[in-house]
């Protein structure tokens, strides 16, 4: 998809900043750090404007970004990051599943899980929880370029496998390289984008 416009719309500290809108909503989540905010900065070919950092925890609200004007990706905070307090990480963890439980315009969830790891606990939870909540989510299994080409297909499997995931919708993707982006479109296009 040829993208032109993005405005980043919404900043929501709580769910009353959520925004009054009908357009569909695609949601990105992953633990912290995983590469939420790097994977929607290629999606929509810009380099900052959804805010990164190799610190992880960065991202503590809900963004929603408007991409020509036909539907927000929404960036949700990382999940399982440890040096906050836990009263901090509830509190987010409130949040979160306040927007997942309440957003009728929420139509695809994308998880994203570093390809260099095997998916943990929080990574299992989520994609039941996805799937008991009745979405197939797209699992897109990040920074593919800090492995070699010959342990992408292995390192797919061991995602696919110790999430017990019944998809084969499972896309390498590097944010330096941009491989795995069209794949992304395309499988974001024939679904949502008329």
């Amino acid at each position: 998809m040829k993208v032109n416009n993005v405005e980043l719309d919404v900043v929501a500290g709580n769910s009353k900043q959520f925004p009054d809108s009908d357009l569909i909503e695609i949601a990105f989540i992953g633990k912290s750090n995983v590469g939420k905010s790097s994977l929607i900065n290629s999606l929509i070919n810009r380099k900052a404007l959804a805010r990164t950092s190799s610190k992880p925890g960065k991202t503590q609200t809900i963004n929603f970004y408007n991409v020509e004007s036909k539907f927000y990706f929404v960036d949700l905070p990382g999940y399982g990051y440890a040096k906050v307090s836990k009263k901090e990480r509830e509190r987010w963890g409130k949040f979160i599943e306040q927007y997942l439980y309440t957003r009728k315009q929420l139509k695809l969830m994308v998880l994203l899980i570093d390809i260099r790891h095997q998916p943990g606990q929080n990574d299992r939870l989520m994609y039941d929880w996805i799937v008991y909540q009745g979405f197939e989510p797209l699992i897109i299994a990040t920074k593919m370029d800090k492995l070699k080409r010959s342990q992408v297909n292995q390192s797919v499997q061991l995602i696919k496998n110790t999430l017990n995931a019944n998809t084969e919708n499972i896309i390498p993707f590097s944010a330096v390289t941009k491989q795995g982006r069209d794949e992304i479109w395309q499988y974001i296009e024939q679904l949502y984008v008329q």
